[in-house]
């Protein structure tokens, strides 16, 4: 499982409209078979900021997610909502078993 963090700064007049839009994606992406989980959270002291938390089945999951009509919808939607470039961060998922656990 490959899981991404994407942070996002949004400018404080489009905080709503991003939310939506963001939620309205992260509906259609949880029913791509390559998604497992597709969380948006709001920092609790910054209101501005996101993280997109999504944890892709396969590595080959994410370029599917970024053929989607709704993550094109989104991306085209939030471009010029947003602060800063988002960046990501991608992880590996560590197992209880690889752990010696």
């Amino acid at each position: 499982m490959l899981v991404v963090h994407v942070h996002v700064h949004v400018k404080p007049e489009h905080v709503e409209a991003f939310r939506q839009a963001t939620l309205d994606n992260a509906r259609h992406s949880v029913q791509e078979p390559g998604i497992a989980r597709f969380d948006v959270v709001q920092q609790a002291d910054d209101p501005t900021r996101f993280v997109l938390v999504e944890a892709y089945r396969t590595a080959e999951a994410t370029a599917a997610h970024k053929a989607t009509a709704h993550y094109a919808r989104w991306r085209d939607a939030v471009a010029d909502w947003m602060a800063d470039p988002r960046t990501s961060v991608k992880y590996a998922n560590v197992h209880p078993e690889d752990a010696g656990w």
